[in-house]
C-alpha cells in the first residue's frame, strides 16, 4: 500500500513541477506607430486579447506597454505579435519577475 501511495505521490509531483515553476510576469514594450489618441486603445485591445494576459497599461506619452501576463499561458513574443498584427510593432524594453 505504502508502495502505491510513494508512486503517486511521484507521480504528482513530476506532472505538477512545470505549473509550479510558472507565475506572473511583468514586461515593458516600446511599441511603434503609436501617432494619435486611440492607438494606445488598439495596442492594448490587441495585447489584452492574448490568453493569459492579466493587465496592460499603455502608454501614449512614453510610447510604452506594460503587460501582466500568466507565463504558463503566454509569452512575450506572442504578446509582441499581437501588438504586431495590429500594426503596431513592440519591442521588449524590461522585464520584471
Amino acid at each position: 500500500m505504502n508502495k502505491h501511495l510513494s508512486t503517486l505521490a511521484l507521480i504528482a509531483s513530476v506532472t505538477a513541477a512545470p505549473t509550479a515553476w510558472a507565475g506572473e510576469r511583468t514586461i515593458t514594450f516600446a511599441v511603434d506607430n503609436m501617432t494619435c489618441a486611440s492607438c494606445p486603445y488598439i495596442v492594448k485591445s490587441s495585447m489584452t486579447a492574448v490568453p493569459g494576459v492579466a493587465r496592460v497599461t499603455v502608454s501614449f506619452e512614453r510610447k510604452t506597454a506594460t503587460v501582466i501576463f500568466d507565463d504558463a499561458k503566454t509569452n512575450p513574443d506572442a504578446i509582441a505579435a499581437a501588438s504586431m498584427n495590429a500594426g503596431y510593432p513592440a519591442h521588449a524594453v524590461h522585464q520584471g519577475s
